[in-house]
């Protein structure tokens, strides 16, 4: 069966929330957004594509701090709207310069920062 990404379940914006995940550690690293056109782009390119919701374009992970994003696998969930990409992650993930966004935790109650920039 051919993949087709206007298969997939979109919101009303045209969205789709896609996790970035390493494929190597399974460390989550980010939480983005894609457009079927995203999603093509990335199949095509192996460059994870994502759209910018406050920019409205497209931005290629990456494509100006050099901290790409190579594609090893897409994934979709049973109910076909969210998306976990399988990435080669070259440098930090998070544009605060940390390996992944999801950086802080709550530990008794307290805030805690788990990941310190690279």
């Amino acid at each position: 069966m051919r993949f087709d990404a206007t298969e997939l379940r979109y919101d009303d914006r045209g969205l789709i929330p896609a996790i970035a995940q390493d494929a190597e550690s399974g460390e989550v690293l980010m939480l983005a957004w894609m457009n079927a056109e995203a999603v093509s782009r990335t199949l095509e390119t192996g460059r994870v594509t994502y759209w910018s919701r406050s920019r409205q374009s497209f931005w290629v992970k990456g494509e100006t701090s050099g901290h790409l994003q190579h594609l090893v696998e897409m994934r979709y969930d049973c109910d076909r709207d969210c998306l976990l990409v399988l990435v080669r992650q070259e440098g930090p993930a998070c544009h605060t310069g940390r390996r992944s966004c999801f950086y802080s935790a709550v530990r008794g109650g307290e805030v805690v920062e788990i990941i310190a920039p690279e």
